[in-house]
């Protein structure tokens, strides 16, 4: 059966939801040691989050990028990922979410919090034809998930590289059994309707 094309996969429990980011050392390292943001992390912009796994080996090259080599699985609460996706506005204006090109702009403004759906990827980082979210925060949202939502911090930089190392060396199979589970995540009713067509 086909996957949907919008739907949150995401490592989670009962009370939290997991989300990867990569940083430089400088930032990633004492993030792990002090299990918060440090003070070197700018709060007042724009940072992006992501559930998927793959996706953000895709954007980090495995921890391999300039400025992204600590990578982070940061746990947050349901409560509050859920609340910048109901804060959220695409950023992007889509024919059919949208009343028109104005109504998004104004929305966009407004929104501390935003939304793309990007190709998620399989263990090569080739496209597949689903989507995997990635939720950028910004003012209110930024400040909220580093001081009140983020609940653990913990660097899988050690993982990314063993994972990497198996499909290097074409185990595709042994790499897969390393992945973290991103089972669907049960988003309540109505809460994305205004993310996707």
């Amino acid at each position: 059966m086909a996957e949907p094309e919008f739907q949150i996969r995401a490592r989670h429990t009962t009370a939290t939801v997991t989300v990867y980011q990569a940083y430089a050392p400088e930032i990633g390292l004492p993030a792990v040691r002090q299990g918060r943001f440090p003070a070197a992390w700018q709060r007042d912009r724009m940072t992006w989050i992501k559930p998927s796994f793959l996706w953000m080996m895709y954007r980090c090259g495995w921890g391999t990028k300039e400025g992204q080599e600590t990578v982070l699985a940061v746990e947050i609460t349901r409560e509050g990922f859920e609340w910048a996706l109901e804060h959220s506005c695409l950023s992007h204006y889509q024919r059919g979410v949208h009343a028109d090109q104005a109504a998004w702009k104004r929305q966009l403004r407004r929104a501390p919090a935003r939304v793309q759906w990007d190709p998620e990827r399989d263990l090569r980082l080739e496209p597949l034809p689903h989507r995997a979210l990635q939720l950028g925060l910004a003012g209110e949202a930024a400040h909220r998930y580093a001081d009140e939502w983020a609940v653990s911090i913990t660097d899988v930089t050690p993982l990314a590289r063993t994972v990497h190392a198996h499909v290097r060396d074409g185990d595709l199979e042994a790499a897969r059994q390393l992945l973290p589970p991103e089972p669907p995540y049960p988003v309540p009713d109505g809460l994305l309707a205004h993310l996707h067509r």
